[in-house]
C-alpha cells in the first residue's frame, strides 16, 4: 500500500504551485478499482472550479508519471486519480478547518472511545491547543483531541447552506425559466 505521507509530500507542492490548499489525500479500493482522491481548495473561496480541478489533476499526473519514469513510483499498480473541491459537507482534516468552521455542526469519529463515546456530533465551538471543542444537542461541551480523530466532516444544515456562497450561479436562471415554461 502506498504511504500517504509520501503522497502528501508529492501532491501538496503541486497544489500550492497553483495557489490551492490541500485538504485531503486518500487512496482507497483494491485491485483495478483503486482511487487516489485529492481534495483541494482556493483559500479565499474554499472551493475549486472544474478548470481548477483539471489543472491540478494534470500537475499531479505529470509529477506521478515523472516519478514512475525514474523508477520511484509511489503507488504500485493501476489507480484512478480523482481531484475535487471538498464540497459543502466537507471533511475536516486540519486544525484550521475546525477553527474556520466554528459555529457549524460536525460529525467526528475517534480512533477509540473517549469517556465511552467514539462518535461526536454537535456545533464546533473552536480549538484550544490541540483539542476541538464540540457542543452537543444537550448543551454539554466535549474536548476532542485532534490527534485521535480518524474522520470528521461538516453536517449538511440550513445554516451551512446559507453560509456557503457558490462560485457561480451561471445557468440557474435558464433552469428556472425552463421549469416555468412547462
Amino acid at each position: 500500500m502506498a504511504d500517504l505521507d509520501v503522497l502528501n509530500q508529492i501532491i501538496e507542492p503541486e497544489a500550492e504551485a497553483l495557489g490551492f490548499a490541500l485538504v485531503r489525500v486518500r487512496l482507497f479500493g483494491k485491485g483495478d478499482e483503486r482511487t487516489l482522491q485529492v481534495m483541494a481548495e482556493r483559500p479565499d473561496t474554499r472551493q475549486l472550479t472544474i478548470d481548477d480541478c483539471a489543472d491540478l489533476s494534470r500537475r499531479i499526473s505529470d509529477r506521478l508519471d515523472a516519478l514512475e519514469a525514474e523508477g520511484r513510483d509511489p503507488i504500485e499498480d493501476a489507480y484512478r486519480l480523482e481531484v475535487s473541491s471538498p464540497g459543502i459537507d466537507r471533511p475536516l482534516t486540519r486544525l484550521a478547518d475546525f477553527r474556520d468552521w466554528t459555529g457549524h455542526e460536525a460529525r467526528i469519529t475517534l480512533d477509540e472511545p473517549q469517556d465511552g463515546q467514539k462518535q461526536f456530533r454537535g456545533d464546533l465551538e473552536g480549538v484550544e491547543d490541540e483539542e476541538i471543542l464540540v457542543r452537543n444537542r444537550t448543551g454539554s461541551l466535549a474536548r476532542v483531541p485532534f490527534a485521535r480523530i480518524v474522520d470528521a466532516k461538516l453536517a449538511l444544515t440550513d445554516r451551512l447552506i446559507a453560509a456557503t456562497v457558490p462560485l457561480s450561479t451561471e445557468g440557474t436562471d435558464e433552469e428556472i425559466e425552463a421549469e416555468d415554461n412547462d
